[in-house]
This record gives structure tokens, C-alpha cells and sequence, in this order.
């Protein structure tokens, strides 16, 4: 996925927002296959176990295992119920994103990876919904843009639309 390019803006962002809520050697479960982040947050000092790559809206019971921490990073819009991933977790303390939807783009669908889909495109106030009514109470937000160098109406409007959103939440 990153071979030709590599996010270093979203990376930094949310690498100091988790660092700003769970403390290094925590014990996270990453839902994800292992990704570059993923090797970032070992460097950082966490303790890493990355799912397999299984379908989690079929098979989530590996999130009811013993963790501190549960992150998701750019996971939950891929799926197509975040809702039962969400009310089974095990772990007090989650770090997700998502990407959000803009207005002035379709939802993202790779051609060539059906399994790098988005079946949903969250605003902010529809992904605080669901974590509220999945049991999690957040504690902390960030949004932030993601620039790009290119040329056009959409580059322009990248610049001041935010396009990720960062929680961090607690089991009520």
C-alpha cells in the first residue's frame, strides 16, 4: 500500500496524539495488518500485536483479548459494521482515525483491492455517534488537513478542509 508514497504528515499527527494519551510500554492491539506505522509505534517504545488480516466484521473475537490499549487507524471505514468491532472490544482505552468524508469527493474505492474499499465516509459528529453508542466515552479529538502538491480545485480546498479525525476514548 505505501509503496510509492508514504504519509508522513498523518503519521506525525497521530503519533503524537497517541503518545499524548497512552504511555509507552503499553500493550496495544492495532487493528490492521502490520504497516509501517505499526513499526513506528514499536520504535516508540509500545508493545504491538497486529491482526491478521482477517475480516473483522466476520471474526472480531481477537479484539475480546487482553489488551491496554486498542487502535485503529483508518480501519473502521473499511468495514462494513464498526458498531459490533466497537461494543466488543476488551481493552478501557481506545486510539482510532478515520478519514472524513469531503464533500467534494466520492468515497474512496481502489480498483484493483477489494478489501481497500471505504463503505463509509465519516463526518466527525457520525463517528462520535457511533463510539457513543458503541459504550466509549471520548476524551480527546484532533483534526488536521492533508495538503497535496498538485494543481486544482480539489488540491486548494485540501489545504483548510480537514480530512482526518483522531479520538481518543474510554469504556463508560
Amino acid at each position: 500500500m505505501y509503496e510509492h508514497t508514504f504519509p508522513s504528515k498523518r503519521f506525525q499527527m497521530t503519533l503524537e496524539f497517541l503518545n499524548q494519551h497512552v504511555t509507552a510500554p503499553s500493550h496495544i492491539l492495532d487493528l490492521g495488518v502490520k504497516n509501517p506505522f505499526s513499526e513506528i509505534m514499536l520504535k516508540e517504545g509500545y508493545k504491538v500485536t497486529n491482526t491478521g488480516g482477517e475480516d473483522l466484521d466476520e471474526k472480531f473475537d481477537i479484539v475480546k483479548q487482553d489488551f491496554e490499549v486498542v487502535t485503529a487507524f483508518e480501519i473502521f471505514e473499511h468495514l462494513l459494521n464498526p458498531y459490533t468491532v466497537l461494543k466488543n472490544i476488551k481493552a478501557e482505552k481506545l486510539v482510532a482515525s478515520v478519514p472524513l468524508k469531503l464533500w467534494f469527493s466520492e468515497a474512496y474505492r481502489s480498483k484493483t483491492d477489494m478489501r481497500d474499499r471505504h463503505y463509509h465516509e465519516f463526518e466527525d459528529w457520525q463517528f462520535d455517534w457511533l463510539l457513543e453508542k458503541s459504550g466509549w466515552e471520548i476524551k480527546d479529538r484532533l483534526k488536521w488537513t492533508n495538503p497535496v502538491n498538485k494543481v486544482g480545485i480539489r488540491p486548494i480546498l485540501r489545504r483548510f478542509t480537514p480530512r482526518y479525525y483522531a479520538v481518543y476514548a474510554e469504556r463508560k
